[in-house]
């Protein structure tokens, strides 16, 4: 192909940008305050339902300060919100195994009631009611029901199928209802028969 008056000889590429489209992408990011306004909620009631209140909030954290990092190289189009209950997820688990390697203390000081602002922080015997499920329906409860994410998400994120996630959030569910609710109903009436 014959060089033109603008092309020289020595550059095969006609193009004034050489980089191509690549160097755009960092212009399709949202910047990451508004991320964290957006989804920080969210990702701090499935920190709640998975940890409880107590560590949640130092999981929220590392949540958000590994999403900080690896935010840039975030494909663009992706579920920013699954991307983040992931994240959670994986620190929560780290949380968890942290905290198996503890000394358990002798003595429980009383909680004190939440002044931060964390969803049902004082409502102990929901916490323990969610505390009690077993894993795979607590995180299926929390991802779904808190974080508002799809069963397919659920399902990449705990493994298995969208059925499999649908299945334990139902008796997830069910076993709250039986857990939670009926003590209440049963002290409701009670109290209505005075």
């Amino acid at each position: 192909m014959p060089a033109t008056a603008w092309q020289s000889a020595a550059d095969p590429d006609p193009t004034s940008h050489p980089c191509g489209l690549a160097r755009l992408l960092s212009v399709e990011l949202e910047p990451f305050e508004k991320i964290v306004d957006r989804h920080g909620p969210t990702v701090l009631r499935v920190c709640c339902a998975v940890l409880g209140p107590a560590a949640a909030q130092d999981a929220w954290s590392e949540t958000f300060l590994a999403a900080l990092q690896a935010y840039p190289g975030l494909r663009p189009g992706s579920n920013v919100e699954a991307w983040l209950v992931t994240i959670a997820h994986r620190k929560a688990i780290d949380h968890a195994r942290a905290q198996a390697r503890h000394a358990i203390p002798a003595s429980d000081l009383p909680e004190q009631p939440s002044r931060d602002g964390i969803p049902g922080a004082g409502d102990h015997d929901l916490w323990g009611a969610v505390k009690e499920l077993p894993p795979k329906q607590r995180e299926s409860v929390a991802y779904h029901y808190l974080a508002g994410l799809p069963y397919a998400d659920v399902a990449g994120i705990l493994g298995g199928t969208p059925e499999a996630a649908r299945r334990a959030a139902a008796d997830g569910i069910a076993a709250l209802r039986q857990a939670y609710l009926s003590p209440h109903r049963a002290a409701e009436e009670e109290g209505k028969a005075r």
